[in-house]
């Protein structure tokens, strides 16, 4: 027996491998991996950027609104004016209008006009009198209405400039405007600046921006949100007090007791697809059954509540639903094995222990109506308000408006003054909504459970 001998050539030798050298498809991937988090990074960085610019520009624009300009004036409450018989009689004091009380600012002011080195060459006591707001006359009525008393004596008043001469010291109106501005002249401003200089005039924190209700647009500087802010508070307490318990209640049937069937499942497909409803068409359904149907006022905080419970209710059944399977289901299989009820399993176990998302989720739910604002223009909110809504439940049918309606009706006003009072109204409104999402992430922090 002999050995064969191999003339064939001998295979080819495969390349080895090895776990510590990268090949080509690792390279690729590794690289891959790489762009993507440099993309992600470079979106975060465009997204931070954008919202940066956002409120730079807000904030920028907006925090003049929270300072006014005031003048500080002496004036003689004339009894010739405001009492001409002398009686004291309240009714017919009141009967004397702001007209009565102008007279007795223009006197006040030319009074300070007149005092050494104040006086301005071209400047008379109307174009004077002009630089004091329109709404001090009728601050000085409120006034000696509160206590007739006063008339007689010399008081000393706080009042509002002009929108003119405020926008001259918050830089929005220049000596080289005021030559073309019909509604403030050269001469002015140079008086203004002696009153500041003398004492009389001071730039201060404006507390009515806060607390004053809507102004005319020949008086924006007197202009406020405490209407506004209010009326908000009246809409979110009918929201809270409808969806909260409506939303849970659903949402409970629906997760824990409702038969899964043809019938649940086209309530959960529609109660989804309400979520994604515009927030214009709730306002029209709220127009044609609050308003054309059921007569309720126009205007009225109990119709934008209502009209904002229909748009947070499939947001919140969504929320509350998802917080209830959250809960592992030993929790119910440990309680019914114990003997508990379905009703004991689920409202003495399961809703404690899903109430922080529920929580979260009305509370998020809220911020999403605050700053909703199509559905309140189309039930009437829009309209001009001054008086404040009395105490609920009647102040829920009194005229109000809301903070993003507010703001949507100083923008199309034409003085800039108003631009100035949004971008303020804007930002209380985004400090209401980052207090609001503060308040769910410390509630769900505080009661999350891990499991």
């Amino acid at each position: 027996m002999t050995d064969v001998s191999n003339t064939g050539a001998a295979p080819a030798a495969k390349p080895s491998s090895s776990l510590l050298e990268l090949d080509e498809r690792t390279r690729r991937r590794n690289a891959s991996e790489k762009r993507f988090r440099y993309y992600g990074i470079a979106a975060i960085v465009v997204a931070m950027l954008a919202l940066l610019g956002l409120m730079t520009s807000i904030l920028s624009n907006g925090n003049s609104a929270f300072k006014q300009t005031f003048i500080t004036l002496e004036v003689y409450l004339d009894p010739a004016k405001l009492d001409k018989d002398g009686s004291g009689d309240l009714a017919k004091i009141a009967k004397v209008s702001t007209f009565g009380y102008a007279p007795l600012i223009k006197r006040a002011l030319e009074a300070k006009f007149e005092e050494p080195g104040m006086s301005v060459e071209g400047l008379t006591g109307k174009k004077a009198a002009a630089m004091i707001s329109k709404e001090a006359a009728a601050e000085m009525r409120r006034f000696v209405l509160a206590d007739p008393s006063q008339i007689g004596e010399t008081v000393e008043f706080k009042f509002l400039a002009s929108g003119r001469i405020d926008g001259y010291f918050k830089s929005r109106v220049t000596m080289e405007s005021a030559q073309v501005d019909s509604n403030v002249s050269p001469e002015q401003l140079i008086f203004a600046d002696k009153l500041r200089d003398e004492g009389s005039l001071k730039v201060g924190f404006n507390w009515g921006f806060l607390t004053r209700g809507d102004a005319s647009e020949n008086r924006p500087e007197a202009a406020g949100l405490g209407v506004a802010i209010l009326g908000s508070f009246y809409m979110m307490l009918v929201v809270l007090c409808l969806t909260l318990p409506i939303g849970v209640a659903a949402s409970i049937y629906l997760e824990e007791f409702a038969p899964k069937n043809w019938i649940t499942d086209i309530v959960e497909v529609n109660i989804s697809n309400l979520a994604a409803v515009p927030s214009i068409v709730f306002g029209i359904l709220g127009l044609a059954i609050f308003i054309n149907f059921a007569g309720l006022p126009q205007s009225a905080p109990i119709v934008g509540g209502l009209v904002l419970t229909l748009m947070t209710l499939p947001t919140i059944i969504i929320a509350t639903r998802a917080s209830l399977k959250a809960v592992p289901p030993s929790i119910r299989d440990a309680a019914l094995g114990v003997g508990a009820s379905k009703m004991q399993a689920v409202f003495h176990h399961v809703l404690p222990l899903a109430a922080p998302g529920i929580l979260t989720g009305t509370i998020i739910g809220l911020a999403q109506a605050l700053g909703e604002t199509a559905p309140l223009l189309l039930i009437g909110m829009v309209a001009f308000v001054r008086e404040y809504p009395g105490a609920p439940p009647e102040g829920l049918f009194d005229p109000a408006a809301a903070l993003p309606v507010q703001v949507y009706n100083w923008t199309q006003r034409a003085d800039p003054a108003f631009v100035e009072r949004a971008s303020g109204a804007i930002i209380v409104l985004l400090v209401f909504l980052l207090i609001m999402n503060a308040i769910a992430i410390i509630l769900r922090r505080r009661f999350e459970r891990r499991w």
